[in-house]
C-alpha cells in the first residue's frame, strides 16, 4: 500500500486548535452537504463550515504545515492542497466504504490525507479502513499524525461507538499523477538525501540527484 503516515503537529499546536474549534458550536453542519451524490448516502458526520472565518484561519495553519514539511514535500510532490475539512463524528456516526471524486472543484485529488486531531484514547471505533485490491489495513492514529494515501483507494471511516473523533482531512493535487511515478521519486529521493548525509557530496550523490530531477521534470503534469 502507497502511504505516508508521520507526525505534523505538536501539543501545542493540537491545544490551540481544540481551544478554537471547541468555542463555537453553532458554526459545525451535516457533513452530507459536501459529499457527492453515492458519498452522501454513507456519510453521517459533522464539519465546520467551509466558509467560515474559523475554518478559514485554522485550516490555513495547518495547510502550511503541510507544504513546509519536507518528508510529505518528497512523498507527496504537492502542486496544491486543496478541499480541506474539520470533521467531527460523535457517537453512532460513521462514513461507509466510499472513493474520492477525482475532479472536485477545488482541483484535482491525486491523494487523500487525514490529519487525527483527538487522542486516539478519548474514542472507541472511528478507524480509518482503506482497501487495495488485495488488502485492508485499519487506522487509528495518534493526534497530530498525518496519513496521506491515494485517492483511488476505497476507504471508510467506520462507526464512533463512544467519545468524539476530531480530524482535518483535504486532498492534494500533485505535480505526478501517477502512484507508481511518485513512489520512484520518492525513492530517489530518499536514497539521495541519505548518501549525501552519510558520505557529503559526490559524483554518484549527483547523478542520482540529477536523474531525480530530470525525471520529474518529464512527469510533471
Amino acid at each position: 500500500m502507497n502511504y505516508l503516515t508521520h507526525q505534523l503537529l505538536n501539543s501545542e499546536e493540537l491545544n490551540f486548535l481544540r481551544k478554537n474549534l471547541k468555542n463555537d458550536e453553532f458554526l459545525w453542519e451535516e457533513g452530507k452537504q459536501t459529499a457527492g451524490n453515492h458519498a452522501a448516502k454513507v456519510k453521517n458526520n459533522l464539519q465546520l463550515k467551509r466558509n467560515s472565518a474559523l475554518s478559514k484561519e485554522l485550516s490555513g495553519l495547518i495547510v502550511k504545515k503541510i507544504l513546509s514539511n519536507e518528508l510529505i514535500k518528497s512523498f507527496a510532490l504537492p502542486k496544491k492542497v486543496h478541499g480541506t475539512i474539520f470533521s467531527k463524528s460523535t457517537k453512532g456516526m460513521r462514513y461507509g466504504r466510499h472513493i474520492d471524486n477525482a475532479l472536485m472543484s477545488t482541483g484535482r485529488a491525486d491523494l487523500s490525507f487525514t490529519i487525527f486531531l483527538s487522542s486516539k484514547n478519548n474514542y472507541e471505533g472511528g478507524a480509518l479502513s482503506i482497501e487495495t485490491f488485495n488488502s485492508e489495513q485499519n487506522f487509528k492514529l495518534n493526534e497530530g499524525e498525518i496519513i496521506l494515501y491515494p485517492s483511488s483507494y476505497l476507504h471508510s471511516v467506520e462507526e464512533v461507538s463512544n467519545g468524539e473523533r476530531l480530524v482535518f482531512i483535504g486532498w492534494i493535487e500533485s505535480y505526478v499523477k501517477s502512484i507508481e511515478e511518485r513512489e520512484y521519486l520518492f525513492d530517489l529521493d530518499a536514497a539521495g538525501r541519505s548518501l549525501l548525509a552519510k558520505y557529503g557530496r559526490s559524483n554518484e550523490v549527483d547523478l542520482i540527484f540529477k536523474s531525480y530531477s530530470n525525471f520529474l521534470r518529464r512527469l510533471e503534469s
